[in-house]
């Protein structure tokens, strides 16, 4: 019998995970043996595979993007199509053909569908394009964008030079196929089929804070199967609705049975060796690994001060100055052309403005003040003004605005939904004192006030301030130390991942806000 169980052993080794019966034959009888049909390793790997299947369809929010980039594109070419043959049978000329093509469309038509995704551009945020309210919202404003820059395009071109009808049939075909493809992205691509699995290590302050803000999405970017945590008080507890499923240790049992995509790790202490070399196996099997201050950062698109160790500023943008001298200088050369552009609108504005200034409460006309700029040097910003001025407010302490504030003047108020207050500042973009795009530029009292209230304060001084930026165009007026702390987090963002792409996303949004009168 002996000889016999070694035998079976060795058929199990050579044969492993497939299903055996055997007949064992003593000479004098013989009964059937069963080999067990599959080993532990074989049921791992089956399951394991079983789960790579299913894990595919689970998209990360870059490929949903460029899912959305593609549908766009090509109902923007189908809308081209449209507008091309509808141009072409109304006219008595040519008809649609190829002499059509070549003699009455414009260059510049066949980049139409390129120009109508640069004004959707607010809609490739992942958040904003799984709402649908959001989506009706961002293809309205990118066709009144694009039929108003139509308008002054047209109104200094030369005599029927532009193709109105073309233009005008691609407009409408655009927005009623984006609207349908949009709607189905929002149907399909934002199901739990399509969503990743992830796992939080860590239940402490950073994991109950990414919760939280979880809790509050709508819809969610992914779906959150809940938390390990090495705390034996926090285990089959529940943070903002999710529930601790035990220690560490049982991460590698979770991801099979869970089918866990993706592990955030948000400890801010030490890691045990053990939970490191855990992590290390699950991300060689696939699962991707990232930490709780980046997840942070792809959400909300700001930094989370109150989370980061003292020393994040250094490893942050030490780095990011010296990679910025190219960056810097094409944007200094932007600034400038902008600047130029800034200033022949002023002259065109100026005198209206200035008489309606006049006529509600007097002079002075312009507004000056003393900001802090690049490194904590101080300039004189200019703008129109737009609030009452007291003899007793001249020699009080400086205040933040704040949504409501009784001071503004109605021509002030539409002076601040249009911006027009802040077209004197074109003046201090070509003198280099500030950028078209950086945080907003605070007064240096204010300044010394909120760094000892708000970590990391002083580190909006490390780029120019400019006239419109990441926080501007997220956040509203900041009135209290909190939000004032929530506004840095959207300046430190955009410090920390600056690039030509940001700059003009934050211009595109900063235009739609102009066009839709939604300053403050």
């Amino acid at each position: 019998m002996n000889v016999l169980q070694a035998g079976l052993k060795k058929v199990r080794d050579l044969l492993p995970g497939i299903g055996l019966s055997l007949v064992v034959d003593f000479g004098y009888c013989s009964f059937p043996t069963q080999i067990p049909i599959v080993r532990l390793e074989s049921i791992k790997m089956a399951h394991s595979h079983n789960g790579l299947k299913s894990n595919a369809l689970r998209l990360r929010a870059t490929e949903r993007r460029l899912i959305l980039l593609i549908g766009d594109f090509l109902m923007g070419g189908i809308s081209l199509l449209i507008a091309l043959y509808l141009w072409a049978a109304r006219d008595q000329w040519l008809r649609f053909s190829w002499e059509f093509l070549n003699q009455r469309a414009p260059f510049w038509f066949w980049f139409l569908p390129l120009f109508w995704m640069v004004l959707l551009i607010e809609l490739y945020d992942i958040r904003r394009a799984s709402r649908r309210k959001d989506t009706i919202q961002g293809i309205l404003i990118a066709a009144a964008v694009g039929f108003i820059l139509y308008l002054l395009v047209f109104f200094v071109s030369n005599p029927d030079s532009l193709p109105r009808r073309g233009v005008a049939i691609f407009i409408i075909s655009s927005i009623i196929l984006t609207f349908a493809w949009r709607l189905i992205f929002i149907r399909v691509f934002t199901t739990s089929l399509f969503m990743r699995r992830v796992l939080i290590v860590g239940a402490g302050r950073q994991g109950r804070e990414l919760c939280r803000i979880l809790h509050e999405f709508n819809p969610m970017p992914f779906h959150l199967v809940g938390l390990v945590d090495d705390d034996l008080t926090k285990h089959h507890t529940n943070s903002e609705g999710y529930p601790v499923l035990g220690p560490a240790d049982c991460i590698e049992t979770l991801i099979r049975e869970r089918l866990i995509t993706d592990i955030i790790f948000s400890i801010s202490g030490e890691i045990n060796p053990e939970l490191l070399g855990v992590l290390l196996r699950v991300q060689e099997g696939g699962v991707e690994l990232t930490t709780m201050p980046i997840v942070y950062e792809e959400l909300l698109g700001r930094v989370p001060i109150f989370l980061l160790q003292s020393d994040w500023i250094l490893r942050s943008f030490v780095d990011q100055r010296t990679i910025g001298v190219f960056y810097e200088g094409i944007k200094r050369m932007m600034d400038i052309i902008g600047g130029l552009v800034g200033t022949l609108i002023l002259l065109i504005c100026a005198p209206l403005v200035s008489i309606l200034i006049l006529l509600e409460t007097g002079r002075p006309v312009l507004f000056t003040q003393s900001r802090l700029g690049k490194n904590g040097q101080k300039y004189t910003i200019i703008k129109f003004r737009t609030m009452l001025q007291t003899v007793s407010e001249k020699f009080s302490l400086p205040r933040a605005a704040t949504a409501g504030d009784t001071r503004v003047t109605r021509i002030g108020r539409f002076l601040r939904k249009s911006h027009l207050d802040e077209l004197p500042q074109f003046f201090n973009v070509l003198s280099g004192e500030m950028s078209l795009v950086g945080p907003r530029a605070e007064q240096s009292e204010l300044v010394d006030l909120y760094q000892f209230k708000i970590p990391f304060y002083r580190a909006r001084l490390l780029v120019k301030p400019g006239l419109t930026g990441w926080a501007q165009v997220n956040y509203g007026y900041a009135a209290t130390v909190e939000e004032t702390a929530s506004k840095l987090e959207y300046d430190l963002f955009y410090i920390k991942h600056r690039n030509f792409l940001l700059d003009f996303v934050i211009l595109v949004r900063t235009f739609s806000t102009v066009v839709g009168l939604k300053g403050q």
